[in-house]
């Protein structure tokens, strides 16, 4: 893997019931809504030079698919699988497959919260996790990748 001054095409994908932010539970996810997170994704990638492609999706089988599509095509990925972390061995297997360094982010501190969030399958993979930092979770996700 390429890091430093090399822009890098890096997926961000974001799981399950992201899409409602701002609606579900403000008290732990924030009041801003997921195109304000799209756009904050999209402007530290490009103040840090890298190229990212979003997805969110509600769907397993159809956030397997863009891990597997991402080979050969991404140097990165950064994912919130959200409800999938503590679920998907699918998830985790396909992250396997592709062997891209991946970051793992989450808007809240999930080792704070219920016991059965507290279990992440993605770690098992991922380069890093980060939690609880909000939106800046995904700044310091794409920071990763210049280290």
């Amino acid at each position: 893997m390429k890091k430093g001054n090399y822009e890098m095409k890096i997926l961000v994908i974001n799981g399950p019931n992201l899409n409602m932010l701002g609606i579900r539970e403000p008290d732990i996810y924030g009041k801003q809504d997921f195109s304000s997170l799209q756009a904050y994704i999209r402007s530290a990638a490009e103040e840090l030079g890298h190229t990212v492609t979003l997805f969110q999706s509600n769907h397993e089988g159809e956030i397997v698919d863009i891990i597997q599509s991402a080979y050969g095509v991404y140097e990165g990925i950064v994912i919130n699988p959200a409800a999938y972390t503590h679920t998907s061995v699918a998830i985790l297997d396909a992250l396997k497959a592709v062997g891209i360094p991946t970051v793992e982010v989450h808007l809240s501190d999930i080792q704070s919260r219920e016991a059965f969030r507290q279990h992440s399958y993605v770690s098992m993979v991922a380069v890093k996790t980060i939690c609880g930092l909000g939106f800046e979770g995904y700044r310091r996700a794409l920071e990763y990748f210049q280290e």
